[in-house]
Formats: C-alpha cells, sequence, structure tokens
C-alpha cells in the first residue's frame, strides 16, 4: 500500500512496537467511523467531567441538607430552652433587693456569674474600692466594730444600706479567717449572712480590714430578745432558721448536691445572730470558725485551741477534752451552743405564760462575763443548765422545743443531736396535725433532771 511505503521510505528501521501500531494507525487514519469515535472520546472529556461533579454533587445534597437542617433544629431548640428556663430560674432564685431604706438586706443571687461581679474586689483581687460612705457605729465585738454604712451607686443619689464591719491592723488574722469563710460560694444560705466583699484600707489610723456585708436593722437575737417578747409562731421561726443555718453550715454538701466544707462556728450565741425583716435567723462572726479540711491533722485541730465565750461553752471545751479523732465532736459544740440560744428563745416567748425580762442562760449564777473557771463550777461540777419552769411544758409545742434543747445540751457530746435533726423537728411544728399523737400529759420529765424544771 501506499502508506506503507511512504513509511519504510523514512530511512530508518521501524522498531517492533511501532510496527504493531502502524496498521492500526493506518486503518484510522482510512476508517472514517474510527476517526468519527476517537473524536467524539477526545471532545466529551469535559462534558464526562462536568457530568461526574454533577453527579457527585447531587448524590452529596441530601446529607449536607440533612446535616444542615440538623444543626438548625439544635440551635433553635438550645435558644428556646434558653427562654424558657431563663423566667422560672429567675423567679426561683432570691430576688435582688434594690431596698434603699435602713431594713435593707443585700440578697446575692446564687450565681457564680453575679457573684464574680458584684464581689470583684474580694475574688478578683481588684484594687478599687468600693464607694462606700459610714455611718454610724451600731456594734463592738472583741476583734471589730461594725457600721451601718452607705453604697454609693452610679449615681450620687442612690446608695444601699450595707454593715461593714472594721478590723484593726492587729487583727488581721480573725479578717483573713472570715473573709475565707465568707470567700467559699458553697456558704451560700438564707440563714448565713450575706457578703459582699472583703478590703484592705488605709487610714489616718493606719492600716484597716474590712468586711461588707448585708446590713439587717432589727439587730442581733440578743438585742431583739431583750426589746420584744416573742409569740410561738416567732420562735418556731427564729428557732427553725437557725437550726437550717448550723445545719448548712456543718453540711458536707449544698441542698442542690454540690460538695462543700464542712464548717463550725465555734463562737455560736444570741449576739453573734442576727435577725431579718421576716423574723429568720442569719448567722454571723465567723472570725473563730474553722473549716473541717480533712487533710488536717490532730495537732493542727489540736492548735487551734480553746476558743469561743465561756458562757456557750460545751463542757468537753471547758474541760479541754474534746475528741480531736473525730471531727464530728467539733460539730457537736456548736449544737450544745444553740441549745442555750434557744433557750434564750423560749425564755422570751409569751406561749409559756409568764415572761421574764431577758436573761442570758445561766441569768445570776454567774457574772455578766464569766471566765471559763467560773463556768466549769456550773457546768462540769454542778451539771447545771438554765433551768426550764415546770408551766413550760403546758405548750404542746414548748414542750417539744425544750426536749429537744435538753438533747442538745446533754452532758455526753455523743449523745446530742445533729443540727439537721433539730430542722426536721422544727419543721414537723409546722403541722400541727402531726402533733395531736403527742399528749403534754404522758410526757414525763427524765427522772435523772434533764429537764431542770422550777415552780
Amino acid at each position: 500500500m501506499t502508506s506503507d511505503g511512504g513509511c519504510h521510505g523514512s530511512g530508518a528501521a521501524p522498531g517492533p512496537v511501532a510496527a504493531a501500531h502502524r496498521p492500526v494507525d493506518a486503518h484510522r487514519q482510512h476508517d472514517p467511523a474510527a476517526r468519527s469515535q476517537v473524536g467524539e472520546y477526545t471532545t466529551s472529556s469535559p462534558d464526562l467531567l462536568l457530568v461526574i461533579i454533577q453527579v457527585t454533587g447531587v448524590s452529596l445534597l441530601p446529607p449536607l441538607g440533612i446535616a444542615i437542617a440538623v444543626i438548625a433544629i439544635f440551635y433553635c431548640y438550645r435558644v428556646h430552652r434558653q427562654q424558657k428556663l431563663s423566667p422560672s430560674w429567675e423567679s426561683s432564685k432570691p430576688r435582688k433587693l434594690m431596698d434603699f431604706s435602713d431594713n435593707c438586706a443585700i440578697i446575692l443571687e446564687d450565681d457564680r456569674s453575679d457573684i464574680s461581679s458584684t464581689c470583684a474586689n474580694n475574688i478578683n483581687h481588684n484594687t478599687e474600692l468600693l464607694p462606700i460612705e459610714l455611718d454610724t457605729l451600731v456594734g463592738k465585738g472583741r476583734f471589730a466594730e461594725v457600721y451601718k454604712a452607705k453604697l454609693k451607686q452610679n449615681t450620687s443619689e442612690q446608695f444601699e444600706t450595707v454593715a461593714v464591719k472594721i478590723f484593726p491592723y492587729e487583727e488581721y488574722s480573725s479578717w483573713k479567717t472570715e473573709k475565707d469563710i465568707f470567700s467559699d460560694i458553697n456558704l451560700k444560705h438564707e440563714n448565713i449572712l450575706q457578703f459582699l466583699t472583703a478590703e484592705e484600707r488605709k487610714t489616718e489610723m493606719g492600716k484597716q480590714y474590712w468586711l461588707i456585708t448585708a446590713f439587717h436593722a432589727k439587730g442581733n437575737l440578743q438585742e431583739y430578745l431583750t426589746r420584744h417578747v416573742i409569740s410561738w409562731e416567732d420562735l418556731r421561726k427564729l428557732g427553725s432558721s437557725l437550726a437550717r443555718g448550723i445545719a448548712h453550715l456543718h453540711s458536707d454538701h449544698t441542698p442542690c448536691g454540690r460538695p462543700k466544707m464542712p464548717i463550725v462556728h465555734r463562737d455560736l450565741k444570741s449576739s453573734n445572730i442576727l435577725v431579718k425583716n421576716d423574723l429568720t435567723c442569719c448567722l454571723c462572726d465567723f472570725g473563730l470558725s474553722l473549716r473541717l479540711d480533712p487533710t488536717l491533722s490532730v495537732d493542727d485541730l489540736a492548735n487551734s485551741g480553746q476558743v469561743g465565750t465561756a458562757r456557750y461553752m460545751a463542757p468537753e471545751v471547758l474541760e479541754s477534752r474534746m475528741n480531736l479523732e473525730n471531727m464530728e465532736s467539733f460539730k457537736q459544740t456548736d449544737v450544745y451552743s444553740m441549745a442555750l440560744v434557744l433557750w434564750e428563745m423560749t425564755s422570751r416567748c409569751n406561749a409559756v405564760g409568764e415572761v421574764k425580762d431577758y436573761e442570758p442562760p445561766f441569768g445570776s449564777k454567774v457574772r455578766e462575763h464569766p471566765c471559763v473557771e467560773s463556768m466549769k463550777d456550773n457546768v462540769l461540777r454542778d451539771r447545771g443548765r438554765p433551768e426550764i419552769p415546770s408551766f413550760w411544758l403546758n405548750h404542746q409545742g414548748i414542750q417539744i422545743v425544750c426536749e429537744t434543747l435538753t438533747e442538745c445540751w446533754d452532758h455526753d457530746p455523743e449523745a446530742r443531736l445533729t443540727a439537721q435533726c433539730v430542722a426536721e423537728r422544727f419543721s414537723e411544728l409546722e403541722h400541727p396535725d402531726r402533733l395531736s399523737g403527742r399528749s403534754c400529759s404522758q410526757e414525763k420529765i427524765p427522772e435523772d433532771g434533764s429537764l431542770n424544771t422550777t415552780k
């Protein structure tokens, strides 16, 4: 063929591969159908790529659409759920009072972010001091003075009434102890004084240490009982709230279940308890308090010393024979002191009949500020306790209160009730129908004299 001759006329011997393909090339050159087929494959390559892309896109579109829809639905659900929960959460939280009157009580919301912003000076250690103007001196203790003060707001016309406890430079350790106790977010409770912040201030008299808290115009419980006779309902509210506050202090968890460090007050007395506007109690003055950290050694606990107010000291504290191996023994000393405070409340309740002028526990049996040795004679040697007149027991509710407080001031620490148990008993007193099965006439005063009665 002519084409073959042309190929051989090139002067070079064709290789085997070239020779093998030459007939095919020649065939395609002379075959119109073959040339057309090759052209189709050549010209359709971009179209084929486009088809592949389209098919891939169509196949991926449904799962991609589903994924976008799921994300959108989840986002809408979260937004809707947050909006739905927000009103109920706000209504369930204690309201933040912005009352600018004397009886203002700052109630911080139980939310970590609120605490962080409100107590910035304490938690974030900011150097800017709060705009506070001291007003009047309302109390003075062993370690500090307490002032009623004005916490100014954004405008000069508005302020909140707060309490400022001022420690002198020499009482830094007491200030730090109380600051550290208050700084525990899990301490927050309606029956524990609400804390705002702690500050270090330089004054003309030298460095001072401040604790800024809620202000309660009714004052401490001792002052309130001195000025007022209370009803049975008042006694129930005061006693119940006191027990709840101590139970929370002693507890190793919060009401919502968060872990919490147990704390013992170690100086419970009526002057260290404030009366709120609703006639419930809140605990204050934590300068001698102790965090029951399980890492503390027996030596650490022993070095904590004999602390508190002698009149309210438990027998084992007076005798310096506490069981340091058992941290519960510290809580039992608080329970003893609580019993004396409950007795003070009961002695000023008109439900018992004749109400005498206010007297602290043990009354005139000891001096106004008795020393430890004097209380040892009364409590240890004579096994003395405040007197419970027999006519108090004529009231069914008062009788239960008296039974409760006598169990709480038992000489044996392990025989005492827990604060939680006392709180539960007071809770039962809210429902008189539950007491119908208890007959005052059938209840007998124990022969061992645990109820010290007087005619």
